[in-house]
């Protein structure tokens, strides 16, 4: 009972800082100052050298999220991402305490687990993001990553972990004016919204060139 208690009182506390408002169509962003990482470093998908570079900032617990990965990244990944013509990026931006604790999940796991802890709770989003006991359902989707309950707890008691996910969320409101999920930058052009294969590719057909 402790524990329980314990990561329910860590979920009520984790009361996110308000978003700055800002203009629905802000500027675009500075690719190097996109560039900068936060203190967990990005998760990269794709090589270093690609053309273009796709930054999303989402939360795990968006339902526009959730579809983007379902419907279109699948397509993004074979035929740009594992084709080597764009670098991929996910970035934290928790819109509550439970996405918070899922992408605290995700980094636990280490590199190598993080796209498919991220992609398990996207496509099993209303299985516990949605659930009446979402800390059970969230700690039985991380256990087919190989999480044990020690592992489960101990992560979210990580005051660290905690804080680094949340600075990135930060930044991106503060420095880019994100204020809404799930957000791309693609070569720092900044798209709002769940974006098709269709709209993608007409952003970055262009800048990948013949």
């Amino acid at each position: 009972m402790r524990t329980r208690r314990h990561l329910v009182g860590l979920m009520a506390a984790c009361v996110l800082a308000p978003l700055p408002h800002g203009p629905v169509f802000a500027q675009n962003a500075s690719v190097q100052e996109l560039g900068e990482v936060g203190p967990l470093g990005d998760v990269t998908l794709g090589p270093a050298d690609a053309k273009v570079t796709i930054i999303e900032y989402a939360s795990l617990t968006c339902s526009h999220c959730a579809a983007f990965h379902k419907d279109t990244y699948p397509e993004l990944k074979k035929r740009y991402i594992d084709t080597g013509k764009v670098r991929f990026i996910l970035r934290e931006f928790p819109l509550d305490p439970l996405a918070t604790a899922g992408f605290m999940l995700a980094r636990c796991g280490g590199a190598d687990k993080y796209y498919p802890i991220t992609d398990l709770l996207f496509d099993q989003q209303r299985a516990w993001a949605f659930s009446d006991k979402p800390l059970e359902a969230l700690q039985g989707m991380v256990r087919q990553a190989g999480f044990s309950q020690e592992k489960f707890e101990s992560c979210l008691k990580d005051q660290r972990l905690y804080d680094a996910v949340n600075a990135v969320k930060q930044r991106a409101a503060e420095k880019f004016k994100v204020n809404s999920t799930p957000r791309f930058f693609i070569n720092g052009q900044r798209h709002p919204g769940n974006l098709t294969i269709q709209q993608i590719e007409k952003v970055i057909t262009p800048m990948l060139g013949s």
